[in-house]
């Protein structure tokens, strides 16, 4: 078993960095969709990786409580040479032995299984923090992604808006030369035209910013991504109840799960520390070979041996102590993480609900601008009104929010989904229409 465990050990040293840099050397999906992007968030990262090693830590700490007891088998030789006594039977000077030596702790009155219990409570504390840093990974993948689509919607608003200014900027330079408008008129349209072109650099520099921070949330930071695929979101209910939400929340949420088996552990520890001066019982068989043969020296022995620590000084109180202060920090955490939990759960809850009312005034806002834009259409066919790219302007201004509003709700739920430790599933969002891309 030991020799299967090494050379399995082996092989993930050997060959798991090889997958790692192979699944980073391979280039992002073109367009990127939401579901793929979700799933590389489960991929290679510094986050995951470190929650990952701790894990194996506290797997093969666990290992190693567990074989604290196993049974031992040794053998030990000596070369040996001696001056015998003058009243030995055997003069001769070769005093060397052999001894093939089996020997087993049989009980230990608990400190043992406190100890093993402990390393299993720490392994299952680890366990729930990767399930909770998988899920952080998940809800920054997916918030940097929404980044981006917004910051394409921003941009293609802003230039929109730009070019709008530019031509009614250019029409009044013609204009000017001929006697047309003032030159005050022509500098406030020059500012105008400014400001806005200002306007657009700052949210193209924002579409390559939100595109590198997915790129480095799915650490592929040389590898932006180009064109990304809008979502179609599943339209959720807000949770009737907030308090049932709470109790959910904190029944199941990972890092209470976590510092709760840290409580466990803390006690467990407890318990084997005050172990610690109990007696422990355990058993011998020895096989000798020796090149003298004296009277007290005999070939085959079996023994149960008892050991009683008579005195140990503070020691045993000094760690008893250390770990009930532990333990007294474990509960004070889990209390504060408790309260925080039920204060965010409380908030997502109240944003769901001030979102769904943001939707319904867009819906709104939407068919008055489809409206108004009609009306401005007609009106620029009747050379009546010159006001048409404020209102597609508009128009793009609304289909911003709309994103925005879409993607706050979309985030409120899967945060409390993370709160309440369900795990986000990249399929649960399906394919929508392709974003815009830079």
């Amino acid at each position: 078993m030991p020799i299967t465990l090494i050379f399995t050990l082996a092989g993930w040293i050997c060959f798991a960095p090889v997958r790692a840099t192979d699944s980073l050397s391979e280039p992002l999906p073109s367009p990127l969709t939401l579901q793929q992007a979700l799933k590389l968030a489960d991929g290679v990262h510094p986050d995951r990786e470190l929650a990952d090693a701790t894990l194996q830590r506290a797997q093969a700490e666990q290992s190693g409580v567990d074989a604290s007891d196993d049974l031992q088998f040794g053998f030990e030789a000596a070369l040996k040479v001696v001056n015998p006594s003058y009243n030995a039977v055997d003069q001769s000077s070769n005093d060397s032995w052999a001894k093939l030596k089996l020997s087993k702790r049989l009980y230990d009155f608990g400190r043992t299984d406190s100890a093993l219990a402990a390393a299993d409570a720490s392994r299952r504390s680890e366990e729930w923090n990767l399930l909770d840093v998988r899920q952080q990974r998940r809800l920054e993948v997916m918030a940097r992604f929404f980044d981006v689509l917004l910051a394409d919607l921003e941009y293609a608003r802003e230039n929109e808006a730009m070019s709008i200014a530019f031509v009614r900027l250019d029409k009044a330079r013609s204009r000017s030369e001929l006697g047309g408008i003032s030159d005050l008129e022509l500098l406030r349209l020059e500012n105008l035209f400014q400001k806005v072109r200002r306007r657009t650099i700052s949210s193209q520099n924002k579409q390559r910013i939100s595109r590198s921070r997915l790129a480095i949330s799915l650490n592929r930071p040389d590898d932006l991504p180009a064109d990304l695929v809008s979502p179609d979101l599943p339209d959720r209910l807000v949770p009737e109840s907030v308090e049932a939400l709470t109790q959910r929340i904190i029944d199941s949420n990972p890092r209470l799960k976590s510092l709760r088996a840290q409580m466990d552990a803390t006690e467990q520890q407890m318990r084997a520390a005050r172990a610690g001066d109990n007696p422990i019982i355990r058993g011998e068989v020895e096989a000798a070979t020796y090149n003298r043969e004296l009277g007290g020296r005999n070939p085959l022995s079996a023994a149960l041996v008892l050991e009683v620590p008579l005195f140990l000084g503070n020691r045993v109180g000094a760690e008893v102590a250390l770990e009930r202060a532990r333990l007294r920090e474990r509960r004070a955490e889990l209390a504060v993480l408790e309260l925080d939990l039920r204060q965010s759960a409380l908030e997502l809850w109240l944003e769901l609900d001030r979102l769904r009312v943001r939707r319904e005034e867009l819906v709104v806002t939407g068919d008055y601008r489809d409206l108004s834009l009609d009306r401005s259409r007609t009106l620029y066919d009747l050379e009546v009104s010159t006001d048409l790219g404020d209102s597609m302007v508009r128009i793009s201004d609304w289909r911003l929010q709309q994103a925005e509003t879409d993607f706050e709700i979309a985030l409120a739920h899967a945060r409390l989904d993370a709160l309440a430790g369900v795990l986000l599933d990249e399929f649960d969002i399906t394919v929508g229409s392709k974003g815009e891309g830079k």
